[in-house]
């Protein structure tokens, strides 16, 4: 097996070295000599602070939530169905069950589902209702047994 560690490189052993005369480091000063190398200088915190890499804008904590329309879950389930997040990202109606859904109104619907696990709109929340469909709201429900 051939050694794995590369041998390092020799400067200043002649002009047809390739690294020759002054071998990489530059003409004259401190840092030309021997013992005059550039080291690790001690920062304070606020010198850190400033040379640590800076971003622009703001993340926000609370991600946007995956919408869904009214019309949308129409096409895709039957009657007295049950749907959750989970159910959406079968049916590739939301990218990922990590972010939070809401199902917005865009026109009436003519079946009932039993809907939870999901934010809704008041104007979809009516409609589902007239429909004979039942909406459950997980954070109504953590608050009763509280």
């Amino acid at each position: 097996m051939k050694n794995k560690k590369k041998k390092a490189r020799r400067f200043g052993r002649g002009l047809g070295s390739g690294r020759g005369t002054y071998s990489g480091r530059g003409n004259k000063g401190q840092r030309s000599r021997s013992g005059g190398k550039k080291g690790l200088k001690l920062k304070g915190l606020k010198r850190t602070l400033l040379n640590a890499p800076k971003f622009k804008g703001m993340k926000n904590r609370f991600p946007k939530a995956q919408t869904v329309k009214l019309s949308v879950l129409d096409k895709h389930f039957g009657a007295s169905d049950k749907i959750n997040p989970a159910v959406l990202k079968e049916k590739k109606l939301i990218s990922t069950i990590n972010k939070p859904v809401k199902i917005l109104f865009d026109k009436e619907i003519t079946q009932s589902y039993e809907i939870f696990g999901c934010a809704m709109s008041q104007t979809a929340k009516t409609a589902l209702e007239k429909a004979g469909g039942k909406y459950i709201d997980l954070n109504e429900q953590t608050e009763n047994k509280k």
